[in-house]
């Protein structure tokens, strides 16, 4: 859950403007702030309520659990290690599908890697100078084997280990403002927190979203723009890139993007990786993983997976851009 306001990493929307007579259908759009970034949702109902005020109230309510930024939020007691904090469904749900991934990437996704992002000036703390033998004793209190859930409690095996659901929460949330509309019968739209987006349905005239990938920039000040377009229907889209989110000393470039198996940043060539998945946790999860793991694994690792596509971009040297897809994904993409 990000402090700062700004427009996330990887995915552009095109909200294209449509026949609406077709269908007694009224199209209702509305966006806010939540997590520290942007939310935009867009839907057609027939009888054109705004929900404003329901997405509003489940995305505050979220944060009493979730949000790193909330003192008393049940995340920051845990790490405060507060006694008799009783978890909540919704920390519960990403509490497991952390675990799931971490599990199925071999630790590559590890929502305890937070004080070792903190270490690296990533977080809330600032930057301190780091060597192997601090490396080392931080690593001692992270990992996802060392926390489970007993009685609807955390247990930790060591006190000084922190969880952080920022790769895996906004997704979440995306996924619980899409069972929001649909639990007012509503069955096309487009939900985007921060760049993390569901499409279901169409537009009343049979089109599909139209979502694009972004094109990687030199720095976190580069032009916004495409690299190309898909087609998205009854799917989720994640994004995770190192190239907007990062510090520079003595002329190397560091990436918030720490590895948990070694805890340094990773220094492999993938810039970004956008996942379509049936849910937006799922995509935000697998997106964040892949980033850690790199190319190769991350292609091998999707050959077993129908339920997942992956879009790849990377750099080949001499600043040249290359980019690969799944075979599922390039079916998506706009001529």
């Amino acid at each position: 859950m990000k402090r700062a306001v700004y427009v996330s990493v990887g995915i552009l929307i095109f909200l294209v403007s449509c026949n609406t007579q077709s269908r007694p259908l009224k199209e209702i759009a509305f966006q806010g702030e939540a997590q520290g970034t942007y939310y935009m949702v867009k839907y057609y109902d027939e009888e054109g309520r705004n929900l404003k005020m329901q997405v509003d109230s489940l995305l505050d309510d979220f944060d009493q659990s979730l949000s790193a930024w909330v003192p008393n939020s049940i995340l920051s007691r845990i790490n405060r290690n507060d006694e008799n904090v009783e978890l909540d469904q919704y920390f519960i749900d990403n509490f497991k599908i952390s675990q799931k991934v971490a599990s199925e990437t071999g630790g590559a996704f590890d929502c305890t890697v937070g004080p070792l992002i903190e270490a690296w000036g990533f977080g809330f703390r600032e930057k301190i100078d780091l060597d192997k033998s601090m490396i080392d004793s931080i690593k001692q209190f992270v990992g996802y084997q060392k926390v489970t859930i007993k009685n609807n409690n955390l247990i930790k095996s060591d006190p000084r280990m922190e969880i952080s659901f920022n790769a895996v929460a906004q997704g979440y949330s995306v996924d619980l403002l899409g069972k929001l509309l649909e639990s007012y019968g509503i069955e096309n739209y487009l939900i985007d927190v921060g760049g993390e987006i569901i499409g279901k349905g169409s537009k009343p005239n049979g089109d599909l979203w139209s979502v694009g990938i972004q094109k990687p920039t030199e720095d976190q000040f580069g032009e916004i723009e495409a690299q190309e377009v898909i087609s998205l229907k009854d799917k989720a889209l994640v994004t995770s890139g190192s190239y907007r989110k990062y510090y520079e000393k003595d002329g190397v470039r560091y990436s918030h993007m720490i590895d948990p198996s070694t805890g340094y940043p990773v220094t492999h060539t993938l810039l970004s990786v956008s996942v379509l998945a049936e849910n937006c946790a799922d995509a935000d999860a697998y997106a964040t993983a892949f980033m850690i793991m790199g190319l190769e694994r991350s292609l091998k690792f999707l050959e077993q997976r129908n339920d997942l596509q992956a879009y790849f971009i990377f750099s080949e040297g001499d600043r040249k851009i290359s980019a690969t897809a799944t075979k599922g994904m390039e079916d998506l993409i706009r001529k």
